[in-house]
Formats: C-alpha cells, sequence, structure tokens
C-alpha cells in the first residue's frame, strides 16, 4: 500500500497572535513589577497604605457603603443625610486624594502658606466652612513687644458686672477653673490707636488677658472658683528669646506649675483671639452685636477626644442659648500647627477663640458673659451627674 503524499499547511495567524499576546503581557508584568518595586516603601500597596487611602473618606461613606446590603444602618442617619452617596465621587477621592467639598484639598499642597487653613471642622457653626476656618497667624515679635497705648478709659466700666443674683451653689472656695492665655497680647483694633493695620493688632494693656480676666470674675460671680494666670506669656518669650511658634513651649509649664500648686483645678481654658473679618466674627443677637466663638481642639495626643466632647457639648449649649454665637468646633493637627495646645494635660481642656481684630471688648464682653453662663451650666451638671 503506498501512502499518499501529505501536505499540512499551517495558519501563521494562528500562531503568531498567541505569542504576542503571551509576550505582551509578560512585558507588562515586569514593567508593573518594576514601577512597584521602584516605588518608596510608603508608597506601595500594603495594609498601612490602604489604611491611609481609607482615612480619605468620611466616616458616613462607610454607613452609606453598609446600608447597600443591610437598610437598618442608614437609621444613623439624619433625614437630611439619607441621600445615596456617588459612587464616582467615592472613587474620585480615593484616586486624587481630592475633597470636592474642601477646596484645600486641591490647593493645599501647591499654594505657599496655605497650612495656615489646616484643620478638620468637627462642629460646623451657622456659616462655617473651610473658607472661614480661623487663622493662627505668626506675627514678627518686633510686631507683638510694640508698646501700643490702648484707649482703656472705657474698660473700667465694661469691667463691671452685671448685677446677678447670689450664686445658689459654690465651689466653696476651691479654684477648679484655670484660665490663661498663651498668645496674651492679641488684641482688638476698636481700643488701638487709630490707622493701626490688622496684622498689627497686639498691645500689651488692651488684648485677650482683659477678657481672660474678665472671664474668671463673671464663673467667680457664679459660685464657680477661678484662678486667672496673669503671666504675659508673650514677655516671657521675649525674656528668652524665643519666636512666636515657641509659645505653647513657654505657656506649658506655667500651666503645669499651677496644676502642681493646687490640686483642685479640673477644667482649663486658652482664650485667643482670631485673624477674621468684622463680618465673620460677629453676629447679632436680640438686637446687640456679640462677638462669636469657636473651639479649637488638638488632635495629636490620646486625650483628644475628651476635650473634643467637652467642646462639642460647651457649643450646643451655646447654640441652644445664643443661637449663632458659637462658629463651631474644629481639631487641628499636622504640619504648620502645634497640635496639643496643651491639652494633653488634662481631658477638660479646650482653646477658645474670641472674636477678631475688629471686634470690640464691649462684643466681647458680651460673649464672656454668655460663655460664664452655659459654662456654670455644664459644670453644674456635671457636679450632679458625679455626685
Amino acid at each position: 500500500m503506498r501512502l499518499r503524499n501529505l501536505m499540512i499547511s499551517f495558519n501563521g495567524n494562528t500562531i503568531i497572535k498567541p505569542i504576542i499576546m503571551v509576550t505582551i503581557s509578560m512585558m507588562v508584568m515586569f514593567v508593573i513589577a518594576g514601577m512597584l518595586t521602584a516605588l518608596k516603601p510608603e508608597l506601595r500597596i500594603s495594609s498601612s497604605s490602604i489604611n491611609e487611602w481609607s482615612k480619605q473618606l468620611d466616616t458616613t461613606a462607610y454607613i452609606h457603603l453598609l446600608g447597600f446590603e443591610n437598610q437598618y444602618f442608614k437609621q444613623a442617619f439624619e433625614e437630611t443625610e439619607r441621600t445615596p452617596i456617588s459612587l464616582s465621587t467615592l472613587f474620585f477621592e480615593l484616586a486624587t486624594s481630592i475633597n470636592p467639598n474642601d477646596p484645600r484639598s486641591l490647593l493645599g499642597r501647591e499654594l505657599p502658606g496655605f497650612s495656615l487653613f489646616d484643620g478638620e471642622i468637627i462642629v460646623a457653626g451657622q456659616g462655617t466652612n473651610y473658607t472661614n476656618m480661623p487663622i493662627e497667624s505668626s506675627p514678627p515679635m518686633e510686631v507683638l513687644l510694640q508698646e501700643r497705648e490702648a484707649s482703656i478709659e472705657s474698660l473700667e466700666k465694661l469691667d463691671e458686672s452685671k448685677n446677678i443674683n447670689p450664686p445658689t451653689m459654690t465651689t466653696n472656695g476651691k479654684k477648679v477653673v484655670y484660665i490663661y492665655t498663651t498668645h496674651s497680647r492679641e488684641s482688638y483694633l476698636p481700643h488701638l490707636p487709630e490707622g493701626t493695620k490688622v496684622s498689627e493688632a497686639y498691645s500689651h494693656e488692651a488684648n485677650v488677658m482683659t477678657v481672660a480676666e474678665k472671664l474668671s470674675k463673671e464663673l467667680e460671680n457664679r459660685g464657680i472658683g477661678t484662678q486667672f494666670e496673669g503671666t504675659d506669656i508673650t514677655k516671657l518669650l521675649s525674656d528668652k528669646g524665643l519666636n512666636y511658634s515657641k509659645s505653647y513651649e513657654v505657656s506649658r509649664p506655667v500651666v503645669k506649675d499651677a496644676m502642681a500648686n493646687n490640686r483642685d483645678l479640673r477644667y482649663f481654658i486658652d482664650i485667643h483671639r482670631d485673624s477674621q473679618p468684622h463680618k465673620i466674627t460677629t453676629t447679632k443677637i436680640n438686637g446687640k452685636d456679640y462677638a462669636r466663638t469657636i473651639f479649637i481642639i488638638g488632635g495629636e495626643h490620646a486625650k483628644y477626644e475628651q476635650n473634643l466632647k467637652m467642646a462639642t457639648d460647651l457649643h450646643n449649649l451655646l447654640e441652644k442659648e445664643y443661637p449663632g454665637l458659637s462658629r463651631g468646633v474644629t481639631k487641628k493637627q499636622g504640619e504648620g500647627t502645634n497640635g496639643k495646645f496643651n491639652q494633653d494635660l488634662s481631658e477638660n481642656a479646650i482653646l477658645i477663640e474670641m472674636g477678631g481684630p475688629e471686634n470690640s471688648l464691649e462684643e466681647v464682653y458680651r460673649t464672656v458673659e454668655a460663655i460664664a453662663e452655659i459654662f456654670s451650666e455644664y459644670y453644674w451638671q456635671a457636679e450632679e451627674v458625679n455626685g
């Protein structure tokens, strides 16, 4: 039997295509592996990097995601918050680290000095957003130490406390509240010489120390023993030859000495003044102008959550009795800020901004009386709970 010649033909395309696909796939794998290897350790995909990405998302996003599977979780939202999240927005934030609701996420890394506006709004008061956050300025020492004569003739009249009924409860002579001023010479333009610039609103006479002392007296009138710290931290800073950024390092031992000398101290309030303009730092209540407040909490210590709760409770009380007076509660941490503000020394430590440079002390003093009123309510409620 004779076998016939067999002719086998191959289609070259059927062989070449798989070879090309395999080659390209291997090249892509090598390129990706090389890129991942070349990345800095902190940028490589790991549990820590995933954790950092997740921090970019608001916590409500996770509840919304859980709500897709279990409607029960959506009960955590108010009616106005139950709008489903946009997955495209969610992925955009993860991929770019840009939050459409926070312009700082787009500009913060590009503009010099934009870190001044860093911080997180925990509770937003009326009109508070990321465009009018409190500004933590650092003026030159020569500006701080300039002897500006303040108009203090009217201060004595302003300082006269209104006639209030004798307190039904007192701390029995114990000083339980400590009030001090780390930026002690922050002042108010209406009481400074005409022509003084906003950037020069600092004085050795009429300043936030005056405000702190007024708050001390108002709390005493309501039965709460208060220790006012009269140390001029700015002068102490100058005597030590340090710049303004070291203010908290200088005020810290002053606070610690007070704590060591008086074990009864339980609450610590640092009084400051914001740098925002009058339209932002002022509100009208019952036909009178008040200097608005904002509570600042440092987020770089273990006790910040307790301090945050205290500030939030005080904000809520203010909002109830004096709607619009508080601008809210913000948390500051990271580069360009102190991040602690001595609040790691106590779980009952807060920083309060009282008005801005264009507010008058008359407006600020109205706010001081309101703060004293709601703080006394807060204090006595806490005492009742503690037995």
